[in-house]
């Protein structure tokens, strides 16, 4: 791990965890199980071709996060987030529009905990910061189907709080993110760091007044 130099700062009380890249990651890379799937559906592209997509739609996307919907009006709103990601990842152009099925397909298969991997470090950290009395919550650019998908990865029983963007109506760097999770554990901010792999983390904790931990996965 890469840190923000924590030996200067006073021992937390608390965690706020990023989630994907940093406590879970895929199984595959996303060009593989969009190829995959779209192959089903009539399209042909090539892994490599789609991974590329998916990079490029991926920096420029809006954030995942609408505030204030719930309930079926969310899941539509995420659906259709997904949607225009999966259309410009296998169609830079996004000139093509995939198939309605294929939206579903690839938005039900990421909710499956086979196609996640949970990093094999992980359990033995959550339970060692759980004995030390730490609160510990996920804090994640994600969308409503995470929650369940960490119970049945089995990571849900140390923690006490996780929240997503698209529920939440801000997305990291967003510090409101943060400060959402601060109050549901009910924590100052002062006594709790940040975890995660990516500039989101780093900018959004700072902006949050967090210390942040940075995790270098190969």
């Amino acid at each position: 791990m890469a840190s923000t130099n924590p030996s200067r700062l006073r021992r937390p009380d608390g965690l706020l965890l990023d989630a994907m890249g940093t406590l879970i990651g895929l199984r595959e890379p996303v060009g593989v199980t969009y190829a995959e799937l779209a192959g089903r559906h009539g399209i042909a592209v090539t892994p490599a071709a789609v991974q590329a997509g998916f990079a490029r739609a991926w920096q420029t996307a809006p954030p995942l996060a609408f505030p204030a919907l719930a309930g079926t009006d969310l899941r539509r709103a995420e659906l259709t987030w997904w949607g225009e990601l999966i259309r410009l990842s296998l169609d830079p152009s996004g000139a093509s529009s995939p198939p309605v099925e294929l939206v579903e397909a690839l938005f039900q298969h990421y909710a499956q905990p086979e196609a996640w991997r949970v990093f094999a470090d992980v359990p033995a950290m959550l339970e060692r910061w759980h004995r030390r009395g730490l609160a510990l919550a996920v804090v994640s650019n994600f969308d409503t189907r995470l929650p369940e998908l960490l119970a049945q990865l089995g990571l849900t029983r140390w923690l006490q709080v996780v929240v997503v963007s698209s529920a939440a109506g801000a997305a990291k760097p967003d510090p409101a993110l943060f400060h959402l999770a601060l109050d549901q554990l009910g924590l100052p901010g002062e006594a709790v760091w940040h975890v995660g792999d990516s500039p989101e983390d780093l900018n959004g904790a700072a902006a949050a007044g967090l210390p942040c931990v940075l995790v270098q996965r190969p």
